[in-house]
């Protein structure tokens, strides 16, 4: 019995230990993306285009987020006719900004080129 404890809070502590390096971006975005098929780099190099620049496309893509609607999404028409607009994020203003930086370093294209 001692034995299944010790088990059982060995495999807990180690889930907390993955759950705590993984980041916020990681828990809502990339889940969430993969579960609904959604390219992450797609959806990042649209809105770039659309936003041209690090601070815009935070700036942008923290409204849309706040606020989901057709007319502020990056996406196109077509994507609407298979997918649902997400529902508004529960995430706090600080929560967002970091995933938005994460999202912005991962996916950037300066500096990550090889």
């Amino acid at each position: 019995m001692r034995r299944i404890v010790f088990l059982l809070l060995v495999f807990i502590g180690f889930g907390m230990i993955l759950s705590a390096k993984t980041t916020i971006f990681d828990r809502n975005c990339v889940s969430c993306h993969r579960r609904k098929g959604v390219s992450l780099r797609r959806t990042f190099m649209n809105a770039l285009l659309i936003y041209s620049g690090e601070k815009n496309m935070k700036a942008g893509l923290k409204y849309f987020l706040r606020h989901p609607s057709k007319e502020t999404s990056v996406m196109g028409e077509e994507y609407f006719r298979t997918h649902r607009l997400k529902a508004p994020t529960t995430l706090t203003d600080s929560e967002l900004d970091a995933a938005l930086d994460t999202y912005w370093q991962r996916y950037k294209v300066i500096g990550n080129l090889r």
